[in-house]
């Protein structure tokens, strides 16, 4: 069933766990991860990046999405991940997306909030949550962009909490993604979680907490960031490495090779993936 996303956290909120958040770029991949939520009986939200946009057009991929999560036997949300174009959030609140992300945080506070109070304006009228993000997330060199060494840089990087519930208090928004040390890719170096600023910023503003680059964390950081307040987790990077790993095992493995064959593979290493994932979030 689709829900949006406020139902769904609020669902979270009550039992103390976190909705997994999956981008899926590809029709394997939505599939993949729609049928490991329906096996464990579990709620998620299916995700279309807009970084993804040149690869799967929103208007490919949107109403598909839309449809498979009306069809489902869980709650699922379709969500709009990292958007920073407001035509964009327009075009998938209006295709039937039940969330969306504006992601001004690269902007100056007031812009930042001037943003997303356009996009809450918008998509209240059409009854979608709004997610918002503060602080700066960084991206590792394996499957995001530039690399960041906070070394030396204090915590400037990270969500302040009193900035966090004076962003919350002006914008309305329904979940807070927030920069406690995660990053987005593929780690390459242990992360170091602030889990009393994540506390902090999950008590000020009292809204669910959101964690991007939630892939490749040990199960007991999972389980403590949750206890602390996160109540949906994008994952995404590890999923896609396990469908390339399978596929190239495949590859290397078969005298006869045909495409088609490939997905199936891929989705079958995506949907173990998932399935893993949920039953973390969810425990």
């Amino acid at each position: 069933m689709l829900v949006t996303l406020k139902e769904n956290l609020e669902m979270a909120e009550k039992g103390n766990y976190a909705v997994g958040a999956f981008n899926v770029p590809t029709l394997e991949a939505a599939r993949a991860a729609l049928e490991a939520a329906e096996e464990l009986k579990a709620p998620i939200i299916l995700a279309h990046a807009e970084v993804h946009n040149e690869l799967m057009p929103l208007e490919f991929i949107g109403p598909i999405l839309v449809e498979l999560a009306k069809k489902a036997s869980v709650p699922i949300t379709v969500h709009l991940d990292h958007g920073t174009q407001f035509d964009l959030i327009k075009q998938a609140i209006d295709i039937g997306f039940t969330s969306v992300m504006i992601d001004a945080s690269h902007l100056p506070f007031e812009a930042n909030v001037r943003e997303v109070k356009k996009v809450v304006e918008y998509a209240r009228k059409q009854n979608v949550s709004v997610e918002a993000e503060l602080g700066v997330m960084t991206d590792s060199t394996i499957g995001g962009g530039e690399s960041y060494d906070d070394s030396d840089k204090g915590d400037g990087i990270y969500t302040d909490p009193e900035t966090a519930k004076v962003f919350v208090a002006e914008t309305d928004i329904d979940a807070l993604a927030a920069a406690f040390g995660t990053v987005h890719g593929i780690y390459l170096e242990e992360p170091k979680l602030d889990f009393h600023r994540l506390q902090q910023i999950y008590q000020g503003t009292g809204k669910p907490v959101v964690m991007h680059g939630g892939s490749g964390l040990k199960e007991e950081d999972y389980t403590q960031v949750i206890n602390a307040g996160v109540r949906k987790v994008n994952y995404y990077s590890y999923a896609a490495k396990a469908g390339a790993e399978a596929v190239k095992h495949y590859v290397n493995h078969k005298e006869h090779i045909f495409y088609h064959d490939i997905t199936a593979v891929a989705k079958k290493a995506m949907k173990q993936n998932y399935q893993r994932a949920i039953e973390i979030f969810m425990n």
